[in-house]
């Protein structure tokens, strides 16, 4: 089968629209439906669903594109792979993601550790919630992620290898100048009158589920796009918020934080391609564990303010 042919079904589906892949690809609308048409031949099964707002992949089509991305991305490293030994390049570009609470913190102070020890690197950062990296991992588009099982959870998968770096416990995002800043550990219901604010769905569960273990209900009434986002509502008074606490020392200089009573927590852990991994991504890791250690210590025992 022609890989041109994979990565404009892979197009589609990550566009939805045959009209925008064909302006994606340089291709006329035409030629896009040509190929998805005689790829959905060659293997015997439909493999996208029309609808109104454009075109979505069928059960088949799913399983299809999630297969052929890891075939593409695999094919482009191979490409890379002969270019860099062409040109002579000893060392392949270190693809790192990770959510964007810990590529806040943690992540970039480990890479710093990494490159101090172990000479110039080529490597690249993309922030993303932690099912989004796995899936990415799989098909081979990153080397390295750092993710937390938050809900809805981490999957298991035979490509991936999975290392434990410790348990975050979860702190309430407040006004600098809110009554209870300095305080704590405090009940949530404390904060029962409060309201939050939330970046994604899986905060707002690990949210849920404590009020309710706390006999308390919070209104999570405002929704923010990203964590920079969730902390601008705390900063101007408008919301407090559930963050990470490894985030802690990474925040605004506006925004201060309480800790909670039996507070709710998240698991983190470096996930990384079972095989062919990158030299670099077990120092990586190992370095990524003193970093997550060290700031959990600085955490639990702040110096003074």
């Amino acid at each position: 089968m022609d890989l041109t042919v994979w990565r404009t079904f892979v197009t589609v589906c990550r566009l939805g629209s045959l009209t925008a892949a064909a302006a994606d690809l340089g291709h006329t609308q035409s030629a896009v439906s040509r190929q998805i048409a005689g790829l959905e031949r060659q293997l015997g099964v439909p493999l996208v669903r029309r609808h109104a707002r454009g075109v979505r992949a069928t059960e088949a089509g799913e399983v299809f594109r999630h297969h052929a991305l890891i075939a593409l991305n695999e094919a482009d490293r191979a490409v890379r792979a002969v270019r860099e030994a062409r040109d002579g390049v000893a060392n392949r570009p270190l693809a790192v993601g990770a959510t964007p609470s810990l590529a806040a913190g943690i992540v970039p102070a480990a890479i710093r550790t990494l490159l101090d020890r172990t000479g110039p690197v080529r490597w690249s950062l993309s922030p993303a919630l932690s099912a989004r990296l796995h899936d990415r991992v799989v098909a081979g588009d990153l080397d390295l992620a750092v993710v937390t099982d938050a809900p809805p959870g981490l999957a298991d998968h035979p490509r991936v290898a999975r290392r434990f770096l410790g348990t975050d416990e979860m702190v309430v995002a407040l006004p600098a100048g809110h009554p209870l800043a300095g305080q704590g550990p405090v009940s949530l219901r404390e904060l029962a009158d409060e309201t939050w604010a939330e970046d994604n769905e899986g905060s707002a569960q690990l949210l849920r589920r404590h009020a309710a273990r706390a006999g308390a209900e919070v209104r999570i009434d405002l929704a923010a796009a990203d964590l920079p986002g969730k902390t601008a509502l705390v900063a101007t008074g408008h919301a407090v918020a559930l963050v990470p606490g490894v985030l802690t020392g990474a925040l605004r200089p506006d925004v201060t934080t309480v800790t909670l009573v039996d507070p709710p927590t998240r698991g983190v852990y470096t996930i990384t391609p079972v095989h062919a991994p990158h030299p670099a991504a077990a120092p990586l890791c190992a370095h990524l564990a003193a970093e997550f250690a060290a700031t959990r210590t600085a955490t639990a025992h702040p110096g003074p303010s």
